[in-house]
C-alpha cells in the first residue's frame, strides 16, 4: 500500500517524481550490483580503498572508548564491503557485533549469507523495512554503537534532507556513539557524470526497471521501449540527476489511474549529491554533530567521515 501511494503521488506531481528507494527489488539488486562494478562507477572502489587502508585508524578511535561496539548499518546491501571493515575492525582488536537495516529482506538474505560465510563467528540480526521505522527500534543501551552510512546515500538528499536526515540520526544516538558516513567529493564533472551513464547500460536498466516494477505490482502498462534514462551533473550544486524520460506523448495506465506522458517528459527518481569537505564540516555541525576525522582515498574522491553528537 505504501509503495502503490508513494507511486501515485508522485506520478500526479508536477515535474513527475519517484522514490529511489524502490529501485531496490529483486532484479534491481541484481542491477545495482552490476553497476558497482563498472569501471566508471569510482564510488565502491573509493569506499573499498579506505577501508582497507584506514580501518585500524578507526579502530584506534573506536578501542580509545571501548573494545566492545555493535555496528548498526543502515541501508546495509549485499554486505559485501561491511565484511571488509568487519574483518579488519576484528584484527585490531574490536569485538563487533552486526545488525544490517534494509529495506529489501531479499538483499538482507544476501548479506546475511555472505557476513556468516566469511565471518562465521560475528554476532548477526538482520532487520528487513524501512530504517526511519526500524532504526529506533533497536535496543542501544549498555553498549557503545557505531552507524554505518555508507555507499554515499546521504548523497540521495537535498541539503535541506541530509541536515534532516542527519538530525534524525543525532536523535537516535547515544553521546559515546559514532556515525561512520561516506561522501561522495566534488570532482571533475565528467568523471561523475559517466559514472551515472555507465558504458554498458546498467544504470538506464536500473532506472527502467522501477517502471517495470510498477508494471508488475500495481497492474500499470509502462511500455520500456517508450522510456529512456537521462541523467546530468550540476556542478555548481554538486548535484547529479537522473531521470526517466518519455519518448513519446502516451497515456500510461497505473492502479486504476490514467497518467499523460508529452514527448520528452521526465519523471525524476534520483539525486546524488557531492560535497566539498567544508561543506561536510557544516552539514554536521547544523545537525548537532562535531567530525572526529575524514578518511580519505588516494585520490581524495571519496570520504568515511566519522561523526560524534555533540553534548
Amino acid at each position: 500500500m505504501e509503495f502503490k501511494n508513494d507511486v501515485l503521488q508522485g506520478l500526479r506531481a508536477l515535474p513527475k517524481t519517484l522514490p529511489s528507494r524502490y529501485f531496490y527489488d529483486a532484479k534491481g539488486d541484481v542491477l545495482f550490483q552490476h553497476i558497482m562494478q563498472v569501471e566508471e562507477y569510482y564510488l565502491p572502489g573509493c569506499e573499498l580503498e579506505i577501508i582497507e587502508n584506514q580501518s585500524k585508524n578507526l579502530a584506534n578511535k573506536l578501542l580509545n572508548r571501548s573494545t566492545n561496539w555493535n555496528i548498526i548499518e543502515l541501508g546495509a546491501g549485499d554486505g559485501t564491503k561491511t565484511i571488509n571493515l568487519l574483518r579488519c575492525l576484528q584484527q585490531s582488536g574490536v569485538n563487533a557485533e552486526y545488525t544490517a537495516l534494509d529495506i529489501s529482506p531479499n538483499v538482507l538474505e544476501i548479506n546475511k549469507e555472505n557476513v556468516l560465510e566469511e565471518l562465521p563467528q560475528t554476532a548477526f540480526q538482520a532487520v528487513p523495512g524501512n530504517y526511519y521505522h526500524t532504526f529506533y527500534d533497536i535496543p542501544k543501551n549498555g553498549s557503545h554503537n557505531l552507524i554505518l552510512y555508507m555507499g554515499s546515500n546521504i548523497g540521495n538528499y537535498d541539503n535541506v534532507g541530509a541536515q534532516i536526515f542527519l538530525h534524525w540520526l543525532r536523535n537516535g544516538m547515544n553521546s559515546q556513539d559514532y556515525a561512520l558516513v561516506a561522501f561522495d567529493l566534488k570532482k571533475h564533472p565528467q568523471t561523475i557524470l559517466k559514472a551515472y551513464n555507465d558504458s554498458k547500460g546498467y544504470t538506464k536498466a536500473f532506472n527502467l526497471n522501477l517502471l517495470e516494477r510498477i508494471n508488475r505490482e500495481l497492474g500499470a502498462n509502462f511500455n520500456l521501449e517508450q522510456f529512456d534514462h537521462y541523467p546530468y551533473y550540476e556542478p555548481v550544486t554538486g548535484t547529479a540527476y537522473s531521470f526517466v524520460l518519455s519518448l513519446a506523448d502516451q497515456e500510461v495506465d497505473v492502479a486504476g489511474e490514467s497518467f499523460h506522458f508529452d514527448k520528452y517528459e521526465v519523471i525524476h527518481t534520483e539525486i546524488s549529491k557531492k560535497y566539498s569537505l567544508t561543506e561536510i564540516e557544516a552539514l554536521s555541525k547544523a545537525a548537532d554533530f562535531a567530525v572526529v576525522d575524514h578518511f580519505l582515498d588516494q585520490q581524495h574522491y571519496y570520504s568515511l567521515s566519522l561523526l560524534q553528537p555533540n553534548g
